[in-house]
């Protein structure tokens, strides 16, 4: 989970790879595939530009970079669900006030992927914000199925997911 601001970061990221001499892919999460995949470990080496000079090593080009922008329509969806929901009357207050504290973040960059395959293996770098994060467990909570396991097709929360 990282603190900063993954807005600018997006920013930043995208100017080293063309500068890099990268081939940029602006695809879907790599964990929507059915496909190995190894994570990189972002506490310990936060800095992408580690992740990427892998890449550059096994003289990989092509990455797949994906930026998943929060849109407020999940919140409205989970405090339906929560309506619904068989928690006491304390709990749903809580829940309630956590969700619409989190409306502030609409339109900001809550998650950044890049991965690159090599040798039939996925390698992923990914960032989260910590506020995306607590959306996540509040929508575990109340049993919300996550925005990678849905179907964008048949599922009421399809926008929600992006499509950069």
């Amino acid at each position: 989970m990282q603190q900063q601001n993954l807005d600018t970061l997006k920013s930043e990221i995208e100017a080293y790879l063309k500068s890099h001499g990268f081939v940029v892919f602006h695809g879907f999460s790599v964990g929507m595939l059915e496909r190995q995949e190894i994570e990189w470990d972002t506490v310990h080496y936060p800095d992408f530009r580690d992740f990427l000079n892998v890449a550059k090593q096994l003289d990989v080009r092509l990455v797949v970079f994906h930026n998943r922008e929060f849109t407020s329509s999940i919140i409205d969806r989970a405090l339906d669900e929560l309506q619904d929901a068989a928690y006491d009357f304390d709990d749903q207050r809580d829940a309630e006030r956590r969700l619409r504290e989190l409306r502030v973040y609409d339109g900001f960059t809550c998650a950044l992927e890049l991965s690159f395959v090599h040798e039939n293996l996925a390698y992923v770098f990914e960032l989260r914000t910590e506020w995306y994060a607590e959306l996540n467990n509040i929508l575990d909570e109340l049993d919300i199925m996550p925005e990678d396991e849905e179907d964008s097709d048949e599922n009421p929360l399809s926008g929600y997911y992006s499509k950069n």
